[in-house]
């Protein structure tokens, strides 16, 4: 019950508010799943160099990622955008998640793709000037980020139906949302989005961000007419790893050191593997220069961590998330980084403001990392929560146990905190006993 709650939770995230993203699997690592005819990319009739001219922007890679999500959108508006990039010169700001191919299905620049064309993923009154927004990104010394969301595509769902999940009725599944998801099963569904993502690469952008590389998650009764051809219960994490394996191929033979980034569920990071949407971290955290665990205290279940209230507990969620995350790592050849999307919306109680969301960035500190993400789906950021370049005038304020204390504050705090939840715990025991003694109303007493 408590994985269903943390899936659903994870679903509301990537359409409300963040990007999405069991017992182990047995064989080698290598199955032949995860393998493809050869690595060689599909045909694409794109000359790169004629088509979007040959001064690629080069972007220095920052030791630590701090990113910004700037959604379409405001990527396309020049006053929205002028205020994101002052924020980021006034700030410890350094790169900016951009969106190639959003969860709509649609593609943001003006592709060359013949399938995105084929099927109207280009949609001339969508794009963005995406050459132009990365000179001006290197101008400005911001690292951009292109996000590739993979299997949440009602647009080519529905003009190849053969490529969608199935419904047990006939035609093409859609979840109660009346949207359409790809079967990551389908070999043209990875070339599709890895010809995205080769073009964009080579227009500049020096890291692709897959995201919703998994299996849906929707609801019981959604799920029960879901149909995967290719599908089996062990098959799930081999398609995703073997997606990483090809794509991990084909951007390493452009020969333009591009990295490659995953988004995966923060359960995956808590229980190592949810296997219903075939999100292992042992099979996939070696293919990868980093993992992004989506963190999000709102989406975390009453009791986990030990917490009643999680979205009221920023920083021990994101803390104890990533720790898991990091003990994952440890001991694995070649693992990737961990850096995680931290939370900068409201979902319930409390409102989020700027002690939780710096919270958030402390807990990744703390944890043993140093890069993170904020996602706020409108992109809308919490400005006091971040660093300025000339650093904090005073001791930021953080949100921990339940208290607004100093950054310096934060271990007293916990210790506060811990105390509380004992003496709680020790109030509800004698309580218990009381009643189970002889001569009360209690169970134990007499009638």
């Amino acid at each position: 019950m408590l994985l269903v709650l943390v899936l659903a939770g994870c679903e509301a995230a990537a359409d409300g508010g963040g990007p999405a993203s069991g017992a182990g699997v047995t064989g080698d690592r290598e199955s032949p799943m995860a393998t493809d005819s050869g690595g060689e990319a599909s045909p694409t009739s794109i000359d790169m160099e004629q088509s979007f001219g040959g001064n690629r922007p080069t972007f220095p890679r920052p030791d630590s990622v701090r990113a910004l999500y700037v959604n379409p959108e405001a990527a396309r508006s020049p006053e929205r955008l002028d205020s994101l990039l002052d924020l980021a010169r006034r700030t410890e700001i350094n790169a900016f998640v951009l969106d190639v191919k959003a969860e709509t299905g649609f593609v943001t620049h003006a592709s060359r793709v013949p399938l995105a064309r084929e099927v109207g993923a280009v949609d001339e009154a969508r794009t963005l000037d995406l050459p132009a927004l990365l000179d001006r990104l290197e101008s400005e010394g911001v690292y951009p980020i292109g996000r590739i969301v993979i299997v949440k595509d009602s647009v080519l769902g529905r003009a190849r139906p053969e490529l969608a999940v199935q419904d047990t009725a006939g035609g093409v599944w859609a979840d109660s949302r009346n949207l359409v998801w790809l079967n990551l099963h389908q070999r043209p569904v990875w070339d599709y989005v890895i010809d995205l993502a080769v073009e964009a690469t080579r227009m500049g952008i020096p890291e692709i961000q897959w995201d919703y590389v998994r299996f849906p998650d929707a609801g019981g009764e959604d799920m029960a007419r879901a149909r995967f051809p290719g599908d089996s219960a062990e098959t799930r994490t081999e398609a995703v790893r073997g997606f990483m394996q090809q794509a991990r191929r084909r951007l390493d033979a452009l020969g333009l050191g591009v990295r490659m980034t995953a988004d995966v569920f923060g359960a995956t990071a808590t229980f190592g593997r949810v296997a219903s949407i075939g999100q292992e971290w042992d099979r996939f955290i070696d293919l990868l220069d980093a993992a992004h665990p989506m963190v999000y205290p709102s989406h975390y279940w009453e009791g986990s961590y030990g917490m009643e209230e999680p979205n009221a507990r920023p920083y021990e969620i994101v803390r104890s998330a990533l720790e898991d995350a990091r003990r994952r790592n440890e001991g694995l050849e070649g693992a990737g980084d961990v850096r995680p999307w931290l939370q900068d919306f409201t979902q319930g109680a409390p409102r989020y403001e700027a002690p939780y969301v710096r919270a958030q960035i402390q807990a990744t500190y703390d944890a043993g990392f140093t890069g993170w993400m904020l996602w706020n789906r409108e992109s809308r950021y919490s400005a006091a929560a971040l660093q300025p370049v000339t650093g904090f005038p005073r001791e930021p304020r953080i949100r921990v146990a339940g208290e607004l204390v100093p950054v310096s504050g934060r271990d007293a705090a916990l210790e506060r905190g811990a105390a509380r939840r004992q003496a709680r715990a020790d109030s509800l025991e004698r309580a218990r006993a009381d009643s189970l003694a002889p001569g009360t109303d209690g169970l134990a007493g007499p009638g």
